[in-house]
């Protein structure tokens, strides 16, 4: 048997095992495991399963597969991104602080704001793009920097290998969001990052059907820290999601690379459109971070954000887009167009919502698996109709 290393898309779908084949069935998919509790077979000693809530055989499946795409230590599977996130987070105590990315994703500006501080654990929000910035903003406290690359919304893109540095040198934890990049386009662990976290509702599962949340570490010691708060809040994965997680995972490879060529060639057409103000994709040669990304990461994503010109009105250019979903999430196999100062970013106040770039006049846009011509074509229309430039077909007269 050969040893070479498989290609990520072929781990994708194969990685670690199927249940099931082991067991001798030679089923393809791994078993839905719907049990609460186990029989244990001996008074002296318990089995590697007790309680679902501790561990379940179906997602440990998914577990072993997510440590081994990101190529970590331990992975465990959340009810959430956000319990993911937040679960993470309690590993902190009080007294200590953390440093966040300015434009971080509105759920994490929540949890940090508002329910950290009540345990009295301090916060700065810096730009992670700035090294110095980030460098100068560290305190004799500080225990984690929090990093997403490229951020939500606006698809900034942090040097992770420059704050891994500053993370050490200060004795820090690092964690990273990688839902926008999957570890088929970056592998954050392998730059140093303590904990990858993953909102495994979007590119992982693919299909807009299920919430879960990814975590995987870079040692076992850590992993069994995170392993102990997960089980301590019960903030676990279901059996029968933790199935169909498995199952998106194993089409990522094929959904990723479409509607990633899609976006490029989206941002590309509305880079040149005159109706638009801005538009931010790190696959853009002219996006600032276009080198840094593409040093640390294999694929610029699918996911896109544009500003349009004062002139379109963002009402009418949503009721008169045909394609895209309107709605929250992202990474799905339906193109979804989101509104992120009522969305994604409404718990973050306007206020900091305009230091971040995030104006009313800001769409991000997912890109599904639709044929990309006609996307651009329901872009262009809806942008003409919300310009006013032309007659909405539906009006007679």
């Amino acid at each position: 048997m050969s040893n070479k290393k498989d290609q990520l898309e072929t781990e994708l779908i194969h990685a670690p095992s199927n249940l099931d084949v082991e067991q001798g069935t030679g089923a393809v998919n791994v078993p839905i495991y719907l049990s609460s509790t186990y029989h244990q077979e001996s008074f002296d000693a318990f089995g590697p399963f007790d309680y679902s809530r501790s561990g379940n055989p179906t997602r440990q499946a998914l577990e072993e597969k997510i440590a081994q795409l990101e190529e970590g230590a331990r992975g465990l599977a959340f009810a959430s991104g956000m319990s993911a996130i937040s679960s993470s987070f309690m590993l902190l105590s009080a007294g200590d602080h953390v440093l966040v990315s300015t434009d971080v994703y509105g759920g994490t500006y929540r949890f940090v704001t508002e329910v950290l501080t009540k345990f009295k654990i301090d916060h700065t929000f810096v730009d992670m793009t700035d090294l110095t910035e980030v460098n100068d903003a560290i305190k004799p406290n500080t225990k984690v920097i929090y990093i997403e690359t490229p951020s939500n919304p606006c698809l900034n893109i942090t040097d992770i290998n420059g704050i891994v540095k500053i993370a050490k040198a200060n004795d820090c934890l690092t964690f990273l969001d990688n839902t926008f990049m999957s570890p088929l386009y970056q592998k954050p662990i392998n730059l140093g990052v303590d904990i990858v976290l993953h909102s495994a509702t979007k590119f992982l599962s693919g299909h807009s059907d299920i919430i879960a949340g990814l975590a995987v570490t870079n040692t076992e010691e850590l992993g069994e820290r995170l392993a102990f708060i997960q089980n301590s809040f019960g903030s676990i994965l279901g059996a029968q999601d933790s199935y169909q997680l498995i199952q998106g995972i194993k089409t990522l490879g094929s959904r990723l690379k479409q509607s990633s060529e899609s976006a490029l060639k989206i941002a590309a057409y509305l880079t040149n459109h005159p109706l638009i103000k801005n538009v931010f994709y790190p696959g853009l040669p002219n996006h600032p971070g276009h080198d840094l990304h593409n040093s640390q990461s294999k694929g610029s994503g699918a996911v896109l954000s544009f500003e349009i010109k004062d002139s379109v009105k963002a009402k009418t250019f949503v009721e008169q887009i045909r394609l895209p979903v309107f709605a929250v999430s992202l990474g799905a196999v339906e193109t979804i167009l989101s509104y992120p100062a009522t969305m994604s970013h409404a718990a973050m106040p306007k206020q900091e919502r305009d230091k971040r770039g995030i104006t009313d006049g800001l769409f991000r846009f997912s890109v599904g698996l639709e044929h990309v011509d006609d996307l651009i074509s329901d872009l262009d229309y809806a942008l003409q109709a919300a310009s006013q430039q032309v007659k909405d077909p539906h009006v007679v007269g």
